[in-house]
């Protein structure tokens, strides 16, 4: 009977010494790979819903072009011509009468060609730049390729939450924001003629500004005039250039959970620091096509400036070997928006709903 159970304590004790060492060795695995501390890792990245914008396109060239140039008669209304006014009822007030009969005497204009004794007629332009738009805004041009450094500092490991670690993270990364382009516009006038109520020849001179409560005897104009055809008289180009090189760091608590002794997942969120070191230029040139003549306005500068927000960020790591890895994920990061008056052009630079894809590789120590 001993002899039997001899036997049999061979083969069982061999199991349990097996089943110890197999054991031993996913033991052995996972605490290898839960065995480091620290981690380095560097990241390309991919920015996201990234864009800036230039405002007050056309003050330079374009402020107070158009209907009246920015000019007032006499009563403090706005002229509705490039060259005078007309009380027409429409687009500028009637006289003081109503315009009785047709006739108004709340008119003026600028320059003698304006009149023909042969039909005895004043003609006005209006000049529209209408349709141009206050502000441009764009992506960057290449993308946002960035690149980023991350340290991790382990503090501990919960081994009753399945290994889980945590502990700090510190970041810095550089991004290249770039945005430009040109943008022409074409700018049409109409011509409206208006029949001279008085005697041939006997037309004020010009820069005759008529009051909207007239007196006995002012000369009148015949309303309403003949509308023209809207021609093209003018191109606009506004050419504008933005650059940004974008410094961030990020600092803030993680948390990295292990599926197994190769996958993890590793979750972060914090402060985040941008600083902005931004160039820009801009030109405008409109040119008056019925004599090639152009008026031209200019600006740009540098400026530099600090932002401040959070990050939150959600990578899965691969585990190659003890030391090497590989990570990829996305950061979401909130730096509110960068704004600067570049010499008469504002600047904005929107990085309040930025998304980051990254991927990269890491050495833990």
């Amino acid at each position: 009977m001993k002899k039997i159970h001899y036997c049999w304590a061979i083969p069982l004790t061999g199991v349990v010494l097996s089943g110890h060492t197999a054991s031993g060795e996913r033991e052995l695995t996972k605490s290898t790979y839960l065995d480091s501390t620290n981690r380095v890792s560097l990241s390309l990245r991919f920015g996201l819903n990234i864009n800036a914008k230039f405002k007050g396109i056309g003050n330079g060239v374009l402020s107070g072009f158009g209907s009246g140039n920015g000019r007032v008669t006499l009563d403090g209304d706005q002229y509705n011509y490039s060259d005078g006014y007309v009380g027409n009822g429409s687009t500028l007030r009637e006289d003081v009468s109503g315009n009785f009969l047709g006739y108004t005497a709340y008119w003026g204009y600028d320059n003698a060609s304006q009149y023909n004794p042969v039909a005895n007629t004043f003609t006005f332009h209006n000049i529209t730049s209408s349709g141009i738009p206050s502000e441009v805004s764009g992506y960057n041009d290449n993308g946002c390729p960035s690149f980023e450094f991350t340290y991790d500092w382990q503090l501990g490991v919960k081994e009753d939450w399945h290994h889980l670690r945590y502990g700090l993270e510190v970041a810095i990364n550089y991004m290249k924001f770039s945005m430009g382009g040109n943008n022409s516009f074409n700018i049409f006038s109409t011509t409206d003629v208006y029949q001279f109520g008085g005697i041939p020849g006997q037309q004020p001179s010009p820069g005759y500004q008529g009051l909207w409560s007239g007196n006995p005897g002012d000369p009148v104009l015949v309303v309403p005039g003949a509308p023209g055809t809207p021609s093209l008289s003018h191109n606009f180009l506004a050419q504008q250039d933005f650059d940004a090189n974008i410094w961030g760091f990020r600092l803030g608590p993680y948390i990295e959970y292990p599926f197994n002794d190769k996958w993890s997942l590793h979750l972060s969120g914090g402060l985040a620091l941008g600083l902005i070191d931004a160039e820009a230029n801009w030109k405008e040139r409109l040119t008056q096509l019925s004599d090639s003549s152009t008026t031209s306005a200019s600006g740009g500068g540098r400026d530099a400036e600090l932002l401040w927000g959070y990050y939150i960020s959600l990578n899965a790591n691969y585990q190659i070997n003890k030391r090497w890895g590989i990570a990829a994920g996305v950061q979401f990061q909130d730096l509110g928006t960068y704004s600067h008056n570049f010499g008469g052009r504002l600047a904005e630079l929107d990085l309040s709903q930025s998304l980051f894809i990254q991927v990269g590789i890491s050495y833990s120590f």
